[in-house]
């Protein structure tokens, strides 16, 4: 044992300064707004469509169930805090997929131009926003 050198233990290594402290996030811009805005549009284009397009008994069901179904696939691939880390393609076709469904509905339900603006303006805001994403 004598031939071993004294060992004096040393602080853990610091780690790497990071851009944001720990426990906060990056201040929001009018892009995530934008994209927050068509989230909620989506979502409540989906329930007023579920509750005027279906008679009574299915009104209920689809009225409830369409927006649940695409807030639930939001907060599984969509979401910043997301429970599934998944591919920015599959996190972008999911997005598409919700911003289509109220563009079909806006369409179909008699008022094209609204669908298109709103398909205009949520693809291009997601586009922007999930550019941002990429590292």
């Amino acid at each position: 044992m004598a031939d071993l050198p004294p060992v004096r233990p040393t602080a853990p290594a610091q780690p790497a300064a990071t851009a944001t402290p720990a426990g906060t996030r990056p201040a929001l811009d009018a892009v995530d707004i934008l994209v927050f805005l068509c989230e909620l549009f989506a979502f409540g284009t989906l329930a007023v469509w579920g509750f005027t397009a279906w008679p009574f008994p299915w009104n209920i069901v689809v009225g409830i169930g369409a927006p649940v179904i695409a807030i639930l696939l939001w907060a599984l691939f969509v979401s910043p805090r997301a429970v599934f880390a998944v591919h920015p393609f599959v996190r972008a076709l999911v997005e598409l997929l919700v911003y289509a469904a109220a563009t079909i509905v806006w369409w179909t339900s008699g008022s094209p131009w609204v669908g298109l603006a709103f398909a205009v303006v949520a693809v291009t805001a997601g586009l922007v926003a999930g550019r941002r994403r990429l590292p």
